[in-house]
């Protein structure tokens, strides 16, 4: 078993265009933006777009989308109780879990459920709660303009039931952000992949998985070539702990909008320049 050895730093630029990368559901489903016009995706959406991709890829994944289930399972306490059995010590239980699958050994997981057993005294018996803590991070992506939001009006002119009486005048809406180049950050902890047992080659599905993140994925609200990994920066420090902290690292690549331009449109319009870090080296990945 080849386990990771060295601290790895990572950044994925993402070219959003006429797309909704990220709906939020407290806000009828429009884009996700901060305060200031920034676009956002959540940290979980993305690491629920590495999960699909390890599946792609034939990896064994607990956190499945629904839609995606290649195991029957209905549920993660199902999922977990086939495998783990009734295993109550707690580190034996962490290290099946992160052995059996690989987006548990990578980001890590809590393993909370109830028990549907009875004592001998008719007490339902101790459940599960098992935590492990996994050594990818991955942070919320930020648009690095702020983005513009289109809304269109759509209609339903069909049925869903006999029972329904809707004209074509039936109306519902549709969100897209015009353009947006978004940065999304991580890092891949060595100490924390010692007690998971992620490997280096684990690392390099995560990598693989982030240049092609949006294969596979494409929706009506992410119609096909709408969303793409621009390019993907990967920097392998030389010891365990890094040469650099990850926020040296991250900052080192400076990107800004060109002169004259006041509204991006393409991900050339920005001047994307990386500092060089002496003894660290950066693997620059284009995107599918």
């Amino acid at each position: 078993m080849n386990l990771l050895k060295n601290k790895i730093d990572f950044i994925a630029l993402i070219s959003v265009s006429m797309a909704n990368p990220n709906g939020d559901p407290l806000n009828g489903n429009r884009p996700r933006t901060d305060y200031n016009g920034f676009g956002e995706i959540s940290d979980v959406c993305v690491k629920r777009k590495i999960r699909n991709r390890m599946q792609d890829m034939g990896e064994r994944i607990f956190v499945q989308s629904d839609e995606r289930c290649d195991d029957g399972f209905g549920s993660l306490s199902e999922r977990a109780g086939a495998v783990m059995g009734k295993i109550k010590d707690r580190d034996e239980y962490a290290r099946l879990a992160c052995e059996t699958w690989t987006d548990v050994r990578s980001f890590g997981q809590v393993f909370a459920f109830e028990s549907n057993e009875k004592k001998s005294d008719g007490k339902k018996a101790d459940g599960v709660s098992v935590g492990a803590r996994g050594p990818v991070s991955v942070h919320q992506a930020v648009s690095l303009s702020p983005v513009e939001i289109n809304s269109i009006k759509i209609t339903k002119s069909v049925n869903g039931n006999p029972k329904e009486k809707r004209g074509n005048d039936t109306m519902g809406d549709k969100h897209m952000v015009r353009f947006g180049l978004y940065r999304i950050r991580g890092a891949i902890n060595v100490q924390l992949a010692e007690k998971t047992g992620f490997r280096q080659e684990d690392a390099d599905l995560i990598r693989e998985c982030l240049r092609t993140l949006f294969e596979n994925d494409a929706s009506s609200a992410r119609p096909e070539g709408s969303m793409e990994v621009f390019r993907l920066y990967w920097w392998e420090h030389n010891c365990p702990s890094g040469q650099y902290s990850s926020a040296k690292v991250h900052r080192s690549l400076k990107i800004a909008l060109k002169s004259g331009v006041e509204v991006p449109a393409c991900p050339e319009d920005y001047d994307i320049t990386l500092e060089e870090l002496p003894g660290l080296a950066c693997q620059i990945i284009n995107g599918v």
